[in-house]
């Protein structure tokens, strides 16, 4: 039934990861688990299934998961303005394309936020994040990285196009003011500790970062994996960043358990879910990398027409949520490696996994990338 998703997966390894981790679920139960190769390979060390990994981008899904929680607590409307939750996002500049600054004509709002629409960049070695670092001794907290990045002109105004950005970044010190409770703590009580992830946070204390699986970086040019540090690669500010957009620390495991508490409607209503996964980009979506999706919420969503069911996000290192209500299916695919080719391979795993299912799908039989695809997952990788 899976033979032929085993052997995809057993073709990664040794090509541009050590290891990798892949549990499927359907229909509430899990069909299919499999770790093939070496969580650290210098040494050995087979993988085991239980090892804690940096997320990246996947985990911009559970920071918007938990900003509209509190949406539907009422807290907030996504048509608010910004700056009346944030006021230093009043008065913004935007960067003119002849060079020079200009007052901005339109505010953000929280809507911008989860789409990516603000205008923000998603620069990390930048005077504005420096002087913080500086100030606060290398704590960069999260509310106040947020100040920090209003003091940057915007890239463009506020709501004209789509741009990857620290927007989720924001949007993680946006729900500390509204709920009034750190970042990371809120997401814990109304989010981990609700699906039962055990082995999840946003804030990892230092001396468990010896417990975080081995972190590679690929060499294009040796096609080699070299180890590097196990800390958040650049998206990790400062000892208190508790980084909305690329900083929760977790284990498929978990992950898992977050995206069928999504799929079931566990954690959000599912009018909710049909409201984050509906495209709000059209029409600004400029050279958006995958083909046949929008973007809604925070999460990669299907196109009218396309046929695709699913929503989800990847990861810098590699990973991807995936959630797919109609079919009643979920997975989480770990891995640890930068700029791995295994990120732009890895586009093939829905419609092996809806084969061996016999899910019929429009991704039957889309076993292989376009040459446009496959340079914007490389260039997108994240």
């Amino acid at each position: 039934m899976f033979k032929k998703l085993t052997e995809l997966l057993d073709s990664f390894v040794g090509h541009g990861t050590p290891g990798c981790d892949l549990v499927i679920y359907h229909k509430g139960r899990c069909v299919y688990r499999y770790f093939p190769g070496f969580s650290d390979e210098e040494n050995n060390i087979p993988m085991n299934g239980r090892e804690l990994y940096n997320l990246y981008s996947c985990s911009k899904v559970i920071t918007v998961t938990a900003g509209l929680i509190l949406w539907e607590r009422g807290a907030f409307e996504l048509s608010d303005r910004l700056e009346k939750y944030m006021p230093e996002f009043a008065n913004m500049s935007v960067r003119c394309a002849e060079g020079g600054i200009r007052p901005a004509e339109k505010s953000i709002t929280v809507e911008d936020l989860f789409c990516m629409t603000a205008g923000l960049d998603y620069a990390t070695k930048v005077p504005e994040i420096v002087e913080l670092q500086m100030v606060s001794d290398g704590r960069c907290a999260t509310r106040d990285l947020a100040s920090y990045l209003a003091k940057r002109p915007l890239v463009f105004e506020p709501g004209t196009f789509w741009q990857y950005s620290h927007c989720h970044d924001v949007l993680a010190a946006f729900i500390e003011v509204v709920s009034g409770e750190r970042f990371g703590e809120f997401v814990r009580k109304n989010i981990f500790d609700i699906c039962g992830m055990s082995n999840s946070t946003f804030l990892l204390e230092p001396e468990r970062l010896e417990e975080v699986c081995p972190q590679y970086w690929y060499d294009a040019k040796t096609k080699r994996c070299n180890k590097i540090s196990k800390e958040i690669y650049e998206h990790k500010l400062g000892s208190e960043h508790e980084s909305g957009g690329a900083g929760c620390v977790s284990t498929v495991d978990d992950c898992i358990k977050f995206a069928e508490a999504l799929r079931t409607g566990r954690l959000l209503k599912q009018t909710t879910v049909d409201m984050m996964t509906t495209d709000r980009i059209a029409g600004r979506r400029g050279s958006f990398w995958v083909d046949n999706y929008g973007y809604g919420l925070g999460v990669r969503c299907p196109l009218d027409g396309s046929g695709a069911t699913d929503f989800g996000w990847g990861g810098a290192a590699g990973a991807e949520l995936f959630i797919d209500r109609a079919n009643e299916l979920t997975f989480y695919f770990g891995l640890h490696v930068l700029r791995s080719p295994v990120t732009v391979r890895k586009k093939v795993l829905p419609s092996v996994i809806y084969e061996a299912l016999g899910i019929v799908s429009e991704l039957n039989g889309d076993h292989t990338l376009t040459a446009s695809q496959e340079e914007n997952a490389k260039r997108y990788g994240q």
